[in-house]
């Protein structure tokens, strides 16, 4: 018998084992299902985290962008302009831009491809320090010296509200990009606009950059509805405070000890199979 391979133990109770070996099988699917689900589903929040676009308004709507440059926008919030205009850009809608200060101005007309966004953001994005020492600067932009006097928020609102309503437009809606630190003076004026955006049914969503708490719950009870102010922080910021638009890492943890436990199943917990004898 030296010669004769051993391939298995002689087992009398081996129908016995059957119930055990169909709770193993369960569990080595369930372990394999709910990394699968895992891994899924940090594909599906990695790709949010890399792109991460704004879903301001509803699916199909051209929007037109309002866009605060009065001297009240700090530098401190340009990076945060400059990563809301990106954010449009991925989209790949059609935008219209207006520009306002004291006035406002039509930067770009609605229904122009994303793409023509993309000059904008150089103005709002700190070039690569390039000299030791010497901390970069954003390039001056053409509004700061001869546009930035004064704000009016209304001008900018009642322009894009015009656009918004001259028939060329389908699905249109604004989005506001502002610090929402108005002259007092323009305070009802805006009221009244805003007013006029709901008579007309036509979205308004604002996009605040580091607004006052003063500012923002006066715009807040203004828009009403649903329709929250969105905080226009960068995506490591809104990261760090709520967990949202970060890399989903512990997902990807969790993934990882799924993935361990099925490798121990594997290893040590291997199915014993059987067979009966001739």
């Amino acid at each position: 018998m030296s010669g004769v391979p051993l391939t298995g133990v002689p087992l009398t109770d081996a129908p016995h084992l059957r119930r055990t070996a169909r709770r193993t099988t369960i569990l080595r699917a369930a372990l394999a299902v709910g990394l699968l689900a895992l891994l899924g589903t940090v594909a599906a929040l990695g790709g949010h985290a890399r792109g991460r676009t704004l879903h301001l308004l509803p699916a199909g709507s051209t929007a037109i962008v309002v866009l605060d440059l009065s001297a009240s926008v700090s530098q401190d919030t340009y990076t945060r302009i400059g990563a809301t205009l990106s954010d449009l850009v991925s989209s790949n809608g059609r935008y219209g831009v207006v520009i306002f200060s004291g006035s406002a101005y039509e930067a770009l007309p609605p229904n122009t491809p994303a793409a023509e966004l993309k000059p904008f953001i150089r103005y709002f994005t700190l070039p690569v320090q390039q000299t030791p020492g010497f901390i970069p600067t954003f390039p001056t932009n053409p509004w700061a010296r001869t546009f930035s006097a004064g704000t009016r928020i209304s001008s900018g609102l009642d322009l894009a509200r015009r656009l918004a309503l001259d028939g060329s437009i389908r699905r249109p809606g604004v989005i506001l990009i502002s610090d929402l630190s108005d002259d007092p003076a323009d305070l009802r004026r805006t009221g009244l606009t805003i007013l006029a955006y709901r008579g007309d049914r036509l979205p308004l969503r604002v996009v605040g950059l580091n607004p006052a708490p003063a500012d923002e719950e006066f715009f807040q009870k203004l828009i009403g509805g649903n329709n929250t102010i969105t905080d226009a922080r960068l995506p490591q910021e809104a990261s760090a405070v709520s967990g949202r638009g970060g890399y989903p890492w512990t997902l990807v943890a969790l993934a990882l000890a799924f993935a361990l436990a099925l490798a121990v199943n594997e290893r040590l917990l291997a199915r014993v199979t059987w067979r009966h004898g001739s």
